[in-house]
């Protein structure tokens, strides 16, 4: 029986209590304990007992038609309404995602930024990782916007802010040295990006800056350990081994260049720049005519003269090495 049904019947109980008493001007005094009694009209009385035999009967006829219903009818009336609460954070993140990354697409970043906090803050665990990238990716466009304003000063904030959530996101360790260096800040500079290779060891544009302010400050002895440490943790990393192999070129140390090149032949045979150098070490050696051998095999592999990279997060291919994935649109995703 439906509790609309239920509140029916009372109505009529009350009604037919009404015209009962007017009818019937009999009184009965009712004695409930101590000095608390009722003074009620007889009929009341009869037909108010009559009521709650009725009110008893909807009660527990309800209860055995659920509990005919078995487990699964109590249980889905314990969980359904939490069930439909649970829905609505999921919504709720649902609604926020879809906001958050139409603001992301039209380079908004100052008003994404306060909705991926929150997104992050509600993330599970094996979203979380995601999340936080996608968090400091905007904290580095807002950096990057003051960078290229010349406020280096607001930009330190950012990218700092960036490598708070994400210690490994390169560009925002790229570009918060090269502010420190616009700020006269040269050490600082250094020390950011050495921090950030031992977060990200094989990131070669971090390799690449930490080498040239070895080379600016005279000290060709770190531009080798910086790489020999770096391929002593990725012994099987190609880019970190090419970037040894290239120091030791432009350091005029020709065998040992010679014989990390050879090494990496063996490996990737069809890379273009290997065959590039040691042509160029040949020619260092007076061996024109090898040189050029091996300058015809670069040129046929290939033109590139950088080190091409990947996204981790869709395998897009790139020349070099980007900031953001052009295909995937995520952050800090490009390897070699």
């Amino acid at each position: 029986m439906s509790i609309r049904l239920g509140l029916v019947v009372g109505l009529l109980v009350a009604i037919a209590v009404t015209y009962l008493a007017s009818i019937n001007p009999g009184r009965a005094h009712l004695v409930l304990g101590g000095d608390w009694a009722l003074d009620l009209p007889l009929v009341a009385l009869v037909v108010g007992a009559l009521g709650a035999g009725a009110a008893l009967a909807l009660v527990l006829g309800w209860l055995r038609d659920l509990v005919r219903g078995g487990p699964g009818g109590l249980r889905a009336m314990v969980t359904s309404l939490p069930a439909r609460g649970a829905a609505e954070p999921v919504r709720a993140a649902a609604t926020a995602r879809g906001t958050r990354d139409a603001l992301i697409d039209k380079r908004r970043w100052a008003e994404a930024l306060p909705i991926q906090t929150q997104v992050v803050a509600g993330a599970a665990r094996e979203e979380r990782g995601g999340e936080e990238a996608i968090l400091a990716g905007l904290h580095y466009e807002l950096g990057r916007e003051r960078f290229e304003r010349g406020d280096f000063r607001g930009a330190i904030g950012f990218f700092k802010d960036a490598l708070r959530v994400q210690p490994d996101f390169v560009p925002a360790a790229l570009l918060l040295g090269e502010a420190h260096l616009k700020a006269g800040e040269p050490r600082d500079a250094l020390r950011v990006w050495e921090r950030a290779a031992e977060a990200a060891p094989s990131a070669l544009p971090l390799l690449a800056r930490i080498e040239e302010r070895h080379r600016e400050e005279g000290r060709p002895t770190r531009m080798i350990s910086l790489y020999r440490n770096a391929l002593d943790r990725h012994p099987d990393n190609l880019a970190v081994a090419f970037g040894l192999g290239r120091v030791y070129f432009e350091l005029a140390m020709l065998d040992e260049a010679d014989e990390q090149f050879q090494k990496m032949e063996v490996r990737a045979a069809d890379m273009p720049l290997i065959h590039a150098f040691l042509g160029a070490i040949l020619e260092r050696r007076g061996q024109y005519r090898d040189a050029m051998e091996e300058y015809r095999r670069a040129l046929r592999l290939g033109e590139s003269v950088q080190w091409p990279h990947h996204c981790a997060a869709c395998g897009a291919l790139h020349p070099r090495w980007v900031d953001r994935c052009s295909s995937c649109r995520r952050w800090n995703t490009s390897r070699p």
